[in-house]
């Protein structure tokens, strides 16, 4: 009766013991899989605000050329890139330096930009 009671109870510890190990495996697989989904989501949210960012650069500069000429789409994204730059707080010089312009020119095509963001800040105050 003995060796059976001490049989059960080894029975029970080791039965005891694999749940253990499969409770932590199940835990691990699930982490992983909770850390794949927060890092997909990320991802998604990271995307989304580049293409806001875009699509609120490139509203900003079809208001500015709302009475002038179309401008082309090479023109169009290195607008957008230098705004970007500018609005993100790039000097005027590096702007230039990044796009291998002359600081004149991005001055001058950053001009309308900057005028506006002034105005902007003199009616608030």
């Amino acid at each position: 009766m003995g060796w059976v009671i001490a049989i059960l109870f080894g029975t029970a510890v080791v039965l005891l013991i694999l749940s253990f190990i499969k409770t932590t495996q199940s835990k691990s697989q699930l982490e992983q899989q909770m850390e794949h989904v927060s890092i997909s989501v990320l991802n998604e949210v990271h995307e989304l605000e580049k293409q806001i960012r875009n699509m609120q650069l490139d509203a900003e500069i079809t208001a500015q050329q709302s009475g002038a000429m179309e401008a082309s789409s090479e023109e169009r994204l290195m607008l957008r890139d230098m705004l970007d730059m500018h609005k993100r707080g790039y000097s005027i010089e590096s702007i230039a330096s990044k796009k291998q312009l002359p600081s004149t020119e991005v001055a001058h095509m950053l001009a309308p930009y900057m005028s506006r963001k002034a105005e902007r800040g003199m009616v608030a105050q």
